[in-house]
C-alpha cells in the first residue's frame, strides 16, 4: 500500500485545523505557510476534503476551511480515501492467471491486508491523534 504525499498534506491540514479550531475558519495560507506546502496543491486537497464532508469551506474576504464533523467522528480512513480513492481490496490476478492456484491465494491474503489496514484506519479517529 502506497500512501502519496498529498494524503500527507491532506493529514497535516486537517491536524491544523483541528489544532486551531477555537479560531473558527483557518485560513489556507496559514496552513501552506505552516508546513511549506505550495498553497495551489494544497487548495486541491482541501477542496476534496470538502467533497468528502470531512471540511466545509467559506467563500470570501472572510473565507477559510472548518471541520464538518466533530474530531471524534472523522476517520484516517475518510481522509486517505478523500485524497486516494477508495482502498483497493483486489490484486485481479486471478482473472490473468486463474489456472494458477497461488494467484487465489496471493489475491485472498491481499485482500485481508488491505480490510485489516482499512478496519485501522477506520477506527483511528483524528481525537485519537491530534489532542487540543
Amino acid at each position: 500500500m502506497r500512501i502519496s504525499r498529498s494524503t500527507g498534506y491532506a493529514l497535516l491540514a486537517v491536524g491544523y485545523i483541528v489544532r486551531h479550531q477555537d479560531e473558527k475558519i483557518i485560513l489556507s495560507q496559514s496552513i501552506a505557510k505552516e508546513y511549506n506546502i505550495p498553497l495551489e496543491y494544497l487548495l486541491k486537497i482541501l477542496q476534496q476534503l470538502v467533497r468528502a464532508n470531512v471540511l466545509h469551506s467559506k467563500r470570501g474576504p472572510r473565507g477559510g476551511f472548518s471541520l464538518a464533523q466533530s474530531p471524534k467522528k472523522i476517520s484516517m480512513l475518510q481522509i486517505i480515501e478523500a485524497v486516494e480513492g477508495p482502498m483497493a481490496s483486489r490484486l485481479n490476478i486471478v482473472e490473468q492467471a486463474p489456472k494458477e492456484k497461488f494467484s487465489a491465494l496471493a489475491e485472498q491474503i491481499y485482500q485481508k491486508a488491505v480490510n485489516q489496514a482499512k478496519a485501522v484506519f477506520e477506527k483511528t479517529k483524528l481525537s485519537d491523534i491530534i489532542k487540543t
